[in-house]
């Protein structure tokens, strides 16, 4: 059975108010799997980051927050947002403020990215939209920021077909979906190891998301200082954070 969105404002207590562009992040319990979720609307200034000035990979919630303080800005919240090879260059496409970092991938491959369908998130000027891969390619959309991940989550409010009920393939897991209308996004990162099928179900049954995709898991961090979140780790590939104004 879903369960829909609305048994779970009980537990988003305060931050079930009238949406504003940004309503931070919260720690909710789905299916009783606990996640931090961060929740962002289309009007505020959500940024995919990669690249420093010199064109190396930024790797880091630091040195994102090094990059934005010459604007007198910050990061509110951040996350890892796609996979990457050893070097750091992104597996899939990535596009940065409108430039093509790294190019389209629609083959089949090894691995969770290879897990056809895979997709791309986009920010749009408006509105954000997530895509499957094949389906972009063939009618691409003018990102001003893209990452390609893979596999899909939910994808036209269906599961994707190679999950497992029950599967012990249990990690702290990263993802992103999308209102119905497109003009909210979800971030999410769970609080315990959690599978595919049930990660999947938070944001189609808890989130009423129609289309949500997997960003990475083992390696999922969460950058959010309002709730006391800095997550150590190795230096990551791409990164979806909301810029605000101020110094870290």
């Amino acid at each position: 059975m879903r369960v829909g969105l609305a048994a779970l404002l009980p537990l988003l207590g305060a931050a079930a108010h009238a949406q504003t562009a940004v309503s931070g992040c919260r720690e909710v319990v789905h299916a009783e799997n606990r996640y931090t979720l961060c929740t962002v609307t289309a009007d505020a200034d959500l940024r995919i980051f990669q690249t420093d000035a010199s064109g190396g990979p930024l790797g880091s919630f630091t040195r994102v927050n090094a990059l934005l303080a010459a604007e007198g800005r910050r990061l509110a919240f951040a996350m890892n947002a796609g996979m990457y090879h050893s070097d750091r260059r992104p597996v899939g496409l990535m596009v940065e403020e409108g430039t093509e970092r790294a190019p389209l991938v629609t083959a089949e491959g090894p691995g969770n990215f290879g897990m056809l369908p895979n997709g791309v998130f986009c920010i749009l000027p408006d509105r954000f939209a997530l895509v499957e891969s094949r389906a972009f390619a063939a009618a691409p959309p003018d990102c001003r920021f893209a990452t390609q991940s893979g596999p899909m989550l939910v994808i036209d409010g269906e599961l994707h077909p190679r999950f497992l009920e029950g599967s012990d393939s249990r990690f702290i897991r990263n993802g992103i979906g999308i209102s119905r209308d497109g003009r909210s996004a979800h971030l999410v990162i769970s609080r315990q190891p959690v599978n595919f099928i049930d990660f999947a179900r938070f944001f189609r049954d808890g989130l009423d998301s129609p289309q949500a995709l997997y960003l990475d898991g083992k390696i999922s961090r969460l950058y959010a200082p309002d709730i006391g979140r800095n997550d150590f780790g190795l230096p990551m590939g791409p990164i979806v954070g909301l810029v605000v104004p101020g110094t870290p």
